[in-house]
């Protein structure tokens, strides 16, 4: 698909403008910390972490889906399914992979040290959805790499991923209001705000939940589901007690991170 990067850039810009705006007129929680601080080194880090990729990978997921096509390899591609139905079960399959990936991060070690980065943010919003460190994006598409390779999807079910991993990433770090009745029903197909926030609590048992990025399915099969924090959304503290002066979470600092200290 040779129009992917200006697919995957317009959705990314359509989805931070409204998300954004909605955040303005209808927010779920109150800022704690400064607001422009957040919000450049995490869109600063868009800017490394495609930089990064750029340079140092020489394929993406969707240059392994047509290799994997034109080769024979994956499952999808030994079936002979029509193509609507092999997008959609290749794309369901992805993100089960994403969700095991989230996993690992957070239960490694030596993966948390980098993930952790992600968690450091001290409120959330839109940006927050965006902010990985480069060596997290790294590993992230090696996986998905292989996953692709295992798979044989079609290429589109890989943009489609793409596209909708990143939309439901940034509405989902949304500090936006919806109605209760609303979450409750919208959460049986779609993470929510309400549903990913408790995965951003402080308190530990809080963190290690929710870890699904689009389908909520994984977390309740998988009994990593938990509905509500215990503070309250609104009493809820964001971000890991290690981690609260936001003066030492620069962007500077926030690259360096997976290099401080001991793994813990």
């Amino acid at each position: 698909m040779h129009d992917e990067h200006v697919i995957r850039l317009s959705c990314f810009l359509g989805v931070l403008t409204a998300v954004a705006v909605w955040e303005v007129i209808a927010p779920r929680r109150e800022p704690t910390v400064s607001k422009g601080r957040r919000w450049f080194a995490n869109l600063s880090l868009v800017a490394i972490d495609t930089a990064v990729v750029r340079l140092f990978l020489p394929v993406v997921p969707v240059g392994m889906a047509y290799l994997a096509r034109e080769r024979g390899w994956g499952v999808l591609t030994m079936i002979d399914l029509p193509d609507w139905l092999a997008i959609v079960l290749a794309v369901v399959a992805l993100d089960f992979v994403i969700y095991i990936q989230h996993l690992l991060f957070h239960f490694l070690p030596v993966l948390w040290r980098v993930h952790r980065m992600h968690h450091t943010d001290l409120d959330l919003d839109v940006t927050s959805g965006n902010r990985f460190h480069p060596i997290e994006i790294v590993i992230s598409i090696g996986i998905k790499l292989m996953a692709v390779a295992l798979l044989g999807p079609p290429a589109a079910a890989v943009v489609i991923f793409e596209v909708v991993l990143n939309a439901t990433s940034q509405f989902n770090h949304g500090n936006i209001r919806l109605p209760e009745a609303v979450d409750r029903w919208l959460r049986l197909a779609l993470v929510t705000p309400d549903m990913h926030r408790v995965h951003h609590s402080v308190i530990p048992r809080e963190t290690n939940s929710n870890f699904g990025f689009n389908l909520p399915w994984w977390d309740r099969l998988c009994g990593t589901y938990r509905p509500q924090p215990e503070a309250g959304h609104t009493g809820m503290v964001i971000g890991l007690r290690e981690f609260r002066d936001q003066e030492k979470l620069g962007l500077y600092r926030l690259l360096v991170l997976p290099f401080l200290g001991k793994i813990p």
